[in-house]
């Protein structure tokens, strides 16, 4: 039994990368011999013009399609349950989003509805998902999500003002049309956010208890494409190579996260984003060096690998020397790219902490984390990033 303990698994989609990836949508669809394709997206990609390119695509292949637009950022429960209605209605049998992180999950979500026929916040947890979804193909406009390689779908639950995370290989994506030239039409701050966030995957993937030779070298490469090129891409947005490497640098971290799974920012960061509804890539950037700080010691060895990825000289260093360098690279990081704010200046009071830890100790990415954490663990944590 002790020998099953080491052996990983690895999930990933086809996937179709480079300049122009968008426009085989319609080829794709055909191959799952779709009748008609629900096209999940948002206002935002619409009025960028993105949508216009797989509308044309579906066209060109004789695919009919639908449009469901109705996806705000961090997507709710009720869109994931209108979305289905919409599918069902119809007639639909392939999946396509278009987007962000929120397109993608809604779109997943929908998958999961439409054919398990329950709420979609009864999927919370991992390996929930008991039919299989319909064939998802998706097209990432952000390179910092990774939904599109991913066995993860994050929803947000407006009652109860908290994220949840559905983990399940079912979600996978089938394809993932993986386009630089998508990210073209995101704002700095977008950029990086989404960036950060790529950042934080790889990190929590590479110092994960579920990380494993398959995971680390995707983790590694994710974190020396993000280092390396989203200041270089901040001060020249029309550099499509650097827009090339930071999507690349971007389904690495997917790739590694999606099975090696995450840990306390992620955890931290659904709490708050489904508590305040803030963008999902900021409050991990907000929370990363001070998980680092509470983390480092439960796994000193992964996190100079990390440092050294990062671009760190180390040589000599003892690991407490190691760990400042690492939390000052990353707050330098932070600011160089445009990400300042603090928990406080970002109106999270004192007071909503605990309520912030007690829905942050229940996220199933708490499990994977290298430190065992309590609710009083993460208060702390919350605490040092107000």
């Amino acid at each position: 039994m002790s020998d099953l303990l080491n052996l990983r698994k690895f999930v990933a989609p086809e996937i179709i990368f480079g300049a122009g990836a968008r426009k085989l949508a319609g080829r794709c669809a055909q191959q799952f011999s779709a009748s008609k394709v629900l096209l999940v997206t948002d206002k935002g990609v619409i009025a960028a013009g993105w949508l216009a390119d797989v509308q044309q695509s579906l066209e060109e292949a004789g695919v009919p399609y639908h449009v469901f637009s109705n996806v705000t950022p961090n997507p709710r429960a009720t869109e994931v349950m209108e979305g289905t209605d919409v599918y069902r209605r119809e007639g639909c049998n392939v999946i396509v989003a278009i987007g962000g992180g929120s397109p993608m999950d809604c779109a997943k979500g929908i998958g999961i509805v439409s054919s398990n026929n329950m709420n979609i916040l009864r999927f919370e947890g991992v390996d929930k998902i008991q039919m299989p979804v319909p064939p998802l193909i998706l097209i990432p406009t952000t390179a910092g999500t990774s939904a599109d390689v991913s066995q993860f779908c994050i929803i947000s639950n407006r009652d109860e003002l908290v994220k949840i995370a559905i983990i399940s290989k079912a979600i996978v994506p089938d394809v993932a049309l993986i386009d630089p030239e998508t990210t073209t039409t995101m704002d700095p701050y977008l950029t990086a956010c989404t960036g950060i966030d790529a950042l934080v995957h790889a990190i929590e993937a590479f110092v994960s208890t579920a990380s494993g030779p398959l995971t680390d070298m995707h983790a590694i490469e994710g974190i020396k494409l993000v280092r390396q090129n989203l200041p270089a891409l901040l001060k020249d947005p029309g550099n499509a190579r650097l827009r090339e490497s930071i999507m690349l640098g971007s389904m690495k971290a997917g790739l590694a996260f999606s099975n090696a799974i995450l840990g306390a920012v992620h955890s931290m960061a659904h709490s708050l984003g489904g508590f305040l509804d803030l963008p999902h890539g900021e409050c991990n950037a907000i929370l990363l060096d001070h998980v680092i700080n509470y983390n480092f010691d439960a796994a000193p060895d992964r996190f100079k690998i990390i440092a050294q990825a990062m671009g760190l000289d180390i040589r000599g260093l003892s690991n407490k020397e190691v760990r400042a360098r690492l939390i000052d690279c990353v707050s330098a990081l932070k600011s160089e790219v445009g990400i300042t704010k603090t928990l406080g200046q970002r109106k999270v009071a004192s007071s909503d902490i605990p309520q912030l830890a007690q829905k942050a100790v229940k996220d199933a990415c708490l499990l994977t984390n290298p430190r065992k954490a309590t609710k009083e663990d993460l208060e702390v944590i919350y605490g040092e990033a107000m």
